[in-house]
């Protein structure tokens, strides 16, 4: 699913387990014989166990007539969904132990994620909240007259009846008749018999199915893999209809957020082939244009036309990943958190396809452009999450998935294709993410199985390269960096054109404070580090950090506990 809980960058043009139990023994504190780490020059790191050494990180003197400074971040690297840790990192002034830090409270979910999270849980676990209803068959409404699927590609004006998830729980689904608007060779539209008046033309619906099909359907299957078929008529069924529009009323619509559309396993799920609730093929489901405001707020004919195809990319993603992990291969689906850094990555496949070069190094945004349109949402959270990373996992779990960590796991994706793809062409690429879906890996193995590196070497230099990848006068090593996006160029660009929602020029900016002073504490969440600079200068006979739970405890080692230091200068 979809959700559109941010205004679209079009739009803003306009308007403008905690582990540490509290009886771990108190560590000794740090002293000369703990972990040194000498960084000679710029652009060296490490990334150091905190289980080891009493979590104790040695820096040595100063010699040098200029300052030192060291970027340090202290992170989760597990590869397990929804682990968190409070930690201490302190300098090595002697300081009291603090109690446990507090976990950051999440901002209560809207409606609209918690329906995305429902879903695409609901695949990961092939369950929905209910069993299959195999003799619902017999209870159900009559059909039209015809069969409700045919092999082959249905017909202009063709009709038939679908069943649709009418609530966000999926507790109770509509009946709804619809008729074909506009068919292409690989995607036929159909659109709720019952749409308010004022919706789009057949000029319009054949716009966008020729996008659907000519664009954004070529794209997916490149870098993904090919759908499903299982009614055999070679077709994805886009479905237009008011149930979608109804599944938020207008007052939330406005505050939170509405469905602009989604994709439901349920429908492609063997377990589910002779239940009633099933509509046995592929099916793209979306919302209609009601530019009154008749069904929930009012979604003009120009804003269906702009978000709908991005929507399609991002869930016609997940379509393809259920196919290759559970039908082809009868594994289990992706992970929520994987998953959905795959769908946001072809939202930004999407707007590469109307670049002239869609695969050389992005480095702005011009608002308005269309290539804007399908990437500037995966921007915004990908700035949310750079402007607080300790307040979000990369690794959510159930109920927990926001935005900013859609943006996480978007950002991360991109740059595990970056590193580990093998070059910089679009059709490297593809073959990479190809990879990452025709498996029956998950998550962080599947991560670790097809880049050939262990998940927390991975996670742990994605940190460090979210930071210094392009930092002004900073050469950062090859494994540190993107080579498709300048984000800091980008963010400075977004910046200057809405400083309203783009606060910064850059939004990880690193907190700074003497070697010796450093004292950072509170909650760490699986996959996120927090950032800090730490200064040393010319002549200081050297400081030590330790890394610990927040209690001066070991972490547990389930927790992967890193301590990633770079030298910057």
């Amino acid at each position: 699913m979809h959700c559109m809980s941010r205004k679209p960058l079009w739009l803003l043009a306009a308007a403008i387990a905690a582990c540490s139990s509290g009886t771990e023994p108190h560590l000794r504190p740090c002293t000369a014989a703990g972990d040194s780490v000498v960084l000679a020059i710029p652009g060296a790191y490490r990334s150091i166990d905190a289980v080891l050494d009493s979590g104790c990180t040695v820096f040595p003197a100063n010699g040098t007539p200029a300052t030192l400074e060291y970027l340090v971040v202290p992170q989760l690297a597990t590869g397990v969904p929804g682990k968190t840790g409070s930690f201490r990192l302190g300098g090595d002034t002697i300081l009291p132990v603090p109690g446990p830090s507090p976990g950051i409270g999440e901002p209560p979910s809207s409606p609209a994620l918690q329906f995305h999270d429902f879903l695409r849980l609901g695949e990961e676990r092939r369950s929905w909240g209910f069993p299959p209803n195999r003799d619902a068959m017999a209870k159900a409404a009559p059909a039209l007259e015809g069969p409700a699927v045919q092999a082959g590609p249905p017909a202009l004006n063709d009709q038939r009846a679908f069943m649709v998830c009418a609530r966000l729980d999926c507790s109770t689904f509509t009946r709804v008749i619809a008729r074909v608007r506009a068919v292409q060779s690989k995607v036929a539209i159909y659109v709720d018999t019952l749409a308010p008046a004022g919706g789009l033309d057949s000029t319009q619906l054949d716009s966008i199915a020729k996008t659907f099909d000519q664009r954004l359907y070529p794209i997916d299957t490149a870098a993904f893999g090919r759908e499903s078929d299982i009614d055999t008529n070679s077709v994805v069924l886009v479905l237009m209809t008011n149930v979608v529009n109804k599944l938020v009323s207008a007052s939330v619509c406005l505050k939170t957020g509405f469905v602009a559309g989604f994709f439901f396993g349920l429908d492609l799920d063997p377990q589910f082939r002779n239940d009633s609730r099933s509509n046995k093929g592929e099916v793209f489901y979306s919302i209609v244009a009601d530019p009154t405001g008749k069904l929930s707020c009012k979604h003009s004919v120009i804003d269906v036309q702009r978000f709908v195809p991005v929507t399609f990319i991002h869930e016609f993603q997940h379509m393809i990943s259920f196919n290759q992990h559970v039908l082809v291969r009868s594994g289990s689906s992706e992970v929520l958190w994987l998953n959905e850094g795959f769908s946001h990555y072809a939202e930004e496949l999407g707007g590469r396809s109307y670049e002239t070069q869609p695969d050389a190094p992005v480095s702005t945004c011009v608002i308005g452009t269309t290539q804007c349109r399908f990437y500037g949402g995966d921007l915004i959270d990908a700035y949310t999450y750079l402007d607080s990373t300790g307040k979000h996992f990369l690794l959510p779990t159930s109920g927990i998935g926001t935005l900013a960590e859609r943006g996480a796991a978007w950002m991360f994706v991109r740059y595990v294709v970056d590193r580990y793809s093998g070059g910089t062409t679009a059709a490297q690429w593809n073959a990479f993410t190809r990879r990452l879906l025709q498996t029956t890996n998950t998550g962080a193995q599947n991560v670790a199985a097809v880049t050939g590196v262990p998940f927390e070497t991975v996670v742990s230099r994605w940190a460090l390269a979210n930071y210094v990848s392009d930092l002004p006068g900073f050469a950062a090593p090859p494994e540190l960096k993107y080579d498709s996006w300048s984000y800091r160029a980008t963010f400075a660009s977004l910046n200057a054109q809405v400083d309203t929602v783009f606060k910064k020029p850059f939004p990880l900016v690193a907190t700074v404070s003497e070697g010796r002073s450093v004292l950072l504490t509170g909650t760490l969440r699986a996959g996120s580090g927090i950032y800090h600079r730490a200064t040393q200068s010319p002549g200081d006979p050297g400081f030590t950090l330790q890394f610990t739970s927040a209690n001066g405890g070991l972490f547990n080692v389930a927790l992967v506990p890193r301590l990633n230091v770079i030298r910057i200068r």
